[in-house]
């Protein structure tokens, strides 16, 4: 009877059948989560902030296969109750994602559900040996669009303003408006290409890497990963500064073709080369004589249990609770109705009266570089005057039929700047007397200025029946009435007004509050609300 139960656990533990099973569960995860996949890489080809992708998976597991000798497959299904629950939560996550058709919370979903069957597989014990290359693959994510854009515009404005500085350090008189860089003779705008997202990216994985292989404390490694953020802004500013240095001795042609990407990569290796420098330091505050070909070698010990330590092979009831939760959440998200969206009927902006009872219109329209950017479905700018208003309204709306893929509304408050304005005074306004699609009217309120001009700016997110102010509310709620309504459109609405020199802003905030009022009785029917009649569902890719 003893021979029997060894001959039957030999062959249970035969390490090709185990790993086929593991490898087959990870084939399977890629079948149902394959439309994430192939999105995230799509990015990786399409955008140069994240080309790099690529490598993090390559990396990752090439990290995990060089200390493959200490790890063992749990022996009972008790040590792979932590697995199964963060893969529980992980599959969730990523069913919740596909009913709410966001991307992104699909491709997070993807790394905890990669973790869940690694720590199945290979208990407490594995999951802390590979916790650093399991958390790498965090860097293979593009992050979410809006998140994005806000960033962008961020580094541009501070990469602008040291490279202004930078310039005038070497005794050139220079003006900065905005991303606008005016040296006189020539002009040159910091766009989002220039905000410096395509060296931090990258330079950031590369460094999360190099502070895991440090040999060093953990203050020291931490320090290592977040002064990547400092010296990709440094060193934009810094090659901003270059090239208006250039441009002022030899055109704009310094600023265009090769020499303004041979400029990048230069750029990105100094980049490399200053947080060698950092590493090296560290070690010689350590008392460590460390070369530099030594700072981030692979330690030796991950090498030396190679003859003497065997990777053990068991199995047991938990990689088929592995394939069973995989396939019933692939069958669910097939069946349930989450990647259908519903686009509302509504107006075209292109029929919007330019007369609202005393207000006359004048349209105006947005250059397609822009459009390009803002990605939106449909627009208007209008530009009102009333006889006894000194100074017109300023109406702008962009809505979005869809804020899936990329697609999202922008945030005046990170634009604004961008442009040159400062926004010197900020807060929100209810309007309980004006209502709009039932509910009352809460905007955004701004004084922003511009050496000696000033103007108000009201602004708020109208979105499927509400109106909202603050942003990452709006991404909230976008999540969840894709889940409950099937619906991600939605749009922005901005009135701006100037204020002539010594005038009081209260007159400016009385212009703006007598236009919304005539405003919102024609604005609903452009705007769709939370009932609504389908123009068209769009099914998914």
């Amino acid at each position: 009877m003893d021979s029997q139960n060894i001959t039957t656990q030999t062959q249970h533990n035969s390490p090709s059948v185990i790993l086929s099973l593991w490898i087959g569960t990870l084939l399977l995860l890629a079948i149902v989560l394959n439309e994430s996949i192939r999105e995230m890489a799509s990015v990786w080809m399409k955008k140069e902030e994240y080309s790099h992708g690529f490598f993090i998976p390559a990396i990752s597991i090439y990290l995990i296969w060089v200390r493959r000798h200490e790890l063992t497959f749990v022996r009972d299904f008790k040590s792979s109750i932590l697995g199964l629950g963060i893969l529980t939560f992980g599959l969730m996550l990523f069913f919740l994602g596909g009913l709410a058709t966001i991307q992104s919370i699909q491709q997070y979903a993807l790394i905890l559900t990669i973790i869940g069957i690694f720590a199945t597989a290979f208990g407490k014990h594995g999951l802390k040996i590979a916790a650093v290359p399991l958390a790498f693959l965090i860097f293979m994510v593009p992050f979410p669009e809006f998140i994005l854009n806000n960033l962008s515009s961020k580094l541009q404005l501070i990469s602008s303003w040291l490279g202004v500085e930078f310039i005038r350090a070497c005794d050139i008189m220079v003006y900065l408006e905005g991303n606008v860089i005016d040296l006189g003779g020539y002009k040159l705008q910091v766009v989002d290409a220039c905000s410096g997202l395509r060296y931090l990216f990258p330079l950031a994985s590369l460094s999360f890497l190099c502070a895991y292989l440090f040999k060093g404390p953990f203050w020291q490694k931490l320090v290592v990963f977040l002064s990547s953020v400092p010296l990709t802004i440094f060193m934009n500013s810094f090659r901003i500064g270059v090239i208006g240095l250039l441009v002022n001795i030899w055109g704009t042609d310094m600023a265009e073709g090769f020499l303004h990407d041979f400029e990048g990569w230069a750029v990105f290796l100094l980049c490399m080369v200053l947080l060698f420098i950092e590493m090296w330091l560290f070690s010689r505050l350590n008392g460590q004589k460390t070369s530099f070909s030594e700072l981030v070698q692979l330690p030796e010990e991950w090498f030396t249990n190679t003859g003497k330590k065997q990777m053990g092979f068991y199995l047991n009831k938990s990689v088929f609770a592995v394939l069973g939760l995989i396939i019933a959440f692939g069958v669910a998200g097939h069946f349930v109705r989450g990647g259908e969206e519903i686009i509302p009927q509504r107006k075209s902006f292109l029929n919007f009266p330019m007369q609202l009872n005393a207000w006359q219109g004048r349209r105006d329209y947005i250059e397609q570089k822009y459009l390009n950017r803002l990605k939106l479905t449909d627009y208007i700018v209008v530009n009102y005057s009333a006889s006894g208003t000194e100074s017109p309204v300023n109406l702008y709306s962009a809505y979005y039929e869809s804020q899936r893929k990329g697609a999202s509304v922008h945030s005046p408050r990170s634009c604004i700047p961008g442009d040159g304005w400062q926004i010197t005074s900020f807060g929100q306004r209810s309007f309980p007397d004006l209502k709009i699609q039932g509910e009352p009217l809460q905007v955004n309120r701004a004084v922003i200025e511009k050496g000696d001009y000033k103007q108000l700016v009201y602004y708020w997110f109208q979105q499927r029946g509400r109106s909202i102010t603050n942003e990452y509310l709006v991404k909230w709620y976008l999540f969840s009435d894709a889940l409950t309504m099937h619906r991600t459109d939605g749009a922005l609405v901005r009135l701006v007004t100037s204020l002539d020199k010594g005038q009081d802003i209260q007159v400016a905030d009385q212009r703006l509050q007598a236009f919304m009022q005539d405003l919102i009785k024609v604005l609903p029917d452009y705007l769709p609300g939370k009932e609504i009649v389908p123009a068209k569902v769009i099914l998914p890719d």
